[in-house]
């Protein structure tokens, strides 16, 4: 079975090509610190070829909902210290996914800061979680200044020197899912008359900057990026997806990445329903090949259209979601042939052990 040999991608050695996809938990205690529940967690899953963190934010304002974790702080760099640790302690490869999620959030998590921002102020539509868990409707978020993205790219690179510190073997930047960079991408959501907005050039410009502070610390073979063509989760639409993403697939071949990380539409929210969308475009199909290395694919996958994937070529690795969280053995399981347990949706996020440290393994 092609999926559980191993692969390398950049300078990242993997022993087989099933990936932990970053996962939102909502479990982190004050101050967004992981704790040792966070570390039992992830080490449990150790057997994956990487583990790819639930997103971090980079600073206060890029936080999005209640108990997701940051990495701009002392307490959070050691508490990451405590998972990276344990994971390594039993064999494993983690890289830190690094997150803003622009207008996707609330002044509750960030009152300090105030409104949240966006390339543009536009109020995507629905409800937004509050600090206090409870569901508002979005806020208008305030357009970044030119002065604004110089300090987000300083952030960015600061979180990449602090995600070294905590003992990863990488990072993963957020580029997907109608957060703070895929709203810089995607038309629909800019509408800025500046270098950053307009052309396809300059919609990529900031993720470019990002890429190169990121790679700055940490080198190209060690730093990944994950996009979402096609996705229209967080309220996101754009007017030409084939001609963005070549773009943005195009200039970041150059820089030699670890790899990209691409989601299939097929899923039609991102962790919010399992229904699978009729007719979705295939990114597999679509973009992987116009990426000159290595490919994560995630998006609905289970182990049979994953081996396919691997063997046509569409996929040097896939990522695994919902079934990763009720089968922290999904390696041995995939290799055994024995079947998964199936996932609560109740206890996806916030709580305690619950749905979290407690899935069993096999015998």
């Amino acid at each position: 079975m092609k999926l559980l040999t191993p692969v390398k991608l950049g300078s990242l050695e993997l022993n087989n090509r099933v990936v932990m996809a970053p996962l939102t938990r909502m479990r982190s205690a004050a101050g967004d610190v992981p704790g040792p529940l966070a570390a039992e967690y992830y080490a449990q899953r150790a057997s994956a070829g990487l583990i790819i963190t639930e997103a971090t934010q980079i600073s206060p304002l890029g936080k999005g909902y209640p108990g997701t974790p940051g990495i701009y702080s002392e307490e959070q760099i050691q508490g990451w210290q405590k998972v990276t640790s344990a994971i390594h302690a039993k064999g494993g490869k983690v890289v830190m996914q690094l997150w803003h999620v622009g207008r996707i959030s609330h002044t509750s998590h960030h009152p300090d800061e105030g409104l949240p921002v966006a390339p543009s102020a536009i109020a995507p539509s629905g409800q937004v979680f509050t600090a206090q868990w409870g569901q508002e409707p979005y806020e208008t978020p305030r357009a970044l200044t030119a002065e604004d993205i110089k300090t987000l790219i300083g952030q960015y690179r600061q979180a990449a020197e602090n995600a070294k510190r905590a003992g990863f073997d990488g990072v993963e930047v957020h580029a997907a899912n109608g957060y703070l960079l895929d709203q810089f991408l995607q038309n629909g959501t800019n509408k800025r008359e500046d270098q950053y907005g307009g052309s396809i050039e300059n919609r990529c410009r900031l993720l470019m900057e990002v890429l190169h502070e990121v790679i700055a610390v940490w080198g190209s073979d060690k730093v990944g990026v994950r996009l979402s063509p096609y996705g229209e989760f967080n309220d996101m639409s754009d007017s030409d997806p084939i001609a963005l993403f070549n773009g943005v697939i195009d200039r970041i071949n150059p820089l030699h990445l670890a790899y990209l990380h691409l989601i299939e539409p097929r899923s039609t929210m991102a962790g919010g329903s399992d229904q699978v969308a009729e007719n979705a475009p295939s990114t597999a199909t679509l973009f992987s090949e116009r990426f000159d290395g290595q490919v994560i694919m995630a998006g609905g996958y289970n182990k049979d259209n994953a081996e396919q994937a691997v063997n046509v070529g569409h996929a040097d690795a896939v990522a695994f979601g919902r079934i990763y969280i009720s089968n922290p053995d999904l390696v041995e399981r995939f290799a055994a042939n024995a079947p998964l347990t199936p996932y609560d949706r109740s206890t996806f996020y916030g709580g305690t052990e619950k749905g979290y440290t407690d899935y069993p393994t096999l015998a």
